[in-house]
């Protein structure tokens, strides 16, 4: 086991910086500490523009990404990553771009509520009910909504493998393909790789502790299928899945087991864990050529699985 060397020289520069005191933590404060310009210049498409979608409790932002101007492209729904605290529509712009220029999707990417204010349920409804509004809007959106896949990283893919959970139960819509980077699928946070990887790989322990109180009221939540959806009795109505886990990572084990529970339910899973990486990977493509090798095939597997 070893890091890339690209990514071992941004853990050196994060390393720098001073750690943050959880005990005094709070959200707004972690949110502009963690606002950071852009790695590059934004990916040339067709069409980015603002858009407003249905969530539980009233309307949300969204961004739609379309890499071709023509009508009839598969539509990816997409999730940031944060913890449920952090990150929103700029903070993954460039990975939306990438993905819908290397997919063949268009993309929208959803601006879930947020905690500690709004706690859970507020995300996982959210993610459904953007999702029920999205697959309803094709011939607003000009996209074809038959062709329809779920993507997120870390938070973002524990929303949208719940977005799914709830379309089964609900009757739709149909989803054709999930596409998971690192997805949060056990907030018990008591893997092994938690024990391994605890400090000194950019995501810790102490980190996503802070980031499930943030998020339940009560850390007995984190038994509920919706925030833990490894813990969901039935997993055989969830879509084909790409899942792409991080070797130096806390979420590792999570993750990995979720992709085993979808095989022994009958879900057809493609599971890669990257070496070298670290949680948040995906995000680094613009600077680690490991990272964006890994979501090239990722995003091939959405372009096959959309056709």
């Amino acid at each position: 086991m070893s890091l890339d060397p690209q990514i071992a020289a941004l853990l050196q520069q994060m390393a720098a910086q001073p750690a943050p005191d959880y005990a005094r933590l709070d959200a707004a404060t972690l949110r502009q500490a963690t606002s950071m310009p852009p790695m590059c210049a934004p990916t040339p498409l067709a069409e980015v523009r603002e858009l407003s979608v249905a969530g539980a409790a009233g309307p949300l932002a969204a961004r739609l990404y379309r890499p071709q101007a023509q009508a009839g492209l598969p539509l990816l729904v997409f999730y940031h990553g944060g913890g449920f605290v952090i990150g929103d529509l700029d903070s993954h712009d460039e990975l939306c771009r990438r993905l819908a220029l290397l997919s063949g999707a268009a993309v929208v990417s959803v601006a879930y509520r947020r905690a500690p204010e709004a706690r859970y349920p507020a995300a996982a409804l959210d993610a459904f009910h953007a999702l029920r509004d999205l697959a309803g809007r094709g011939a607003e959106l000009q996209v074809d909504t038959s062709r329809l896949a779920v993507a997120g990283d870390s938070a973002g893919g524990n929303l949208a493998i719940v977005a799914c959970l709830q379309a089964a139960q609900q009757g739709g819509p149909r989803v054709a393909y999930q596409c998971l980077f690192y997805p949060v699928t056990d907030l018990r946070c008591a893997s092994a790789s938690y024990a391994a990887f605890a400090d000194g790989y950019f995501l810790t322990r102490a980190m996503m502790e802070w980031f499930r109180a943030q998020y339940l009221e009560r850390t007995e939540q984190a038994e509920e299928p919706l925030v833990s959806p490894l813990l969901a009795a039935d997993l055989a109505q969830l879509p084909p899945t790409t899942l792409l886990s991080a070797e130096f990572d806390p979420l590792r084990d999570e993750g990995e087991d979720f992709a085993e529970r979808l095989r022994a339910a009958g879900v057809a899973v493609r599971m890669q864990r990257v070496k070298g990486m670290i949680h948040g990977f995906v995000s680094f493509a613009p600077l680690v050529e490991g990272a964006a090798a890994a979501l090239e095939l990722a995003a091939a597997d959405l372009r096959n699985a959309l056709v």
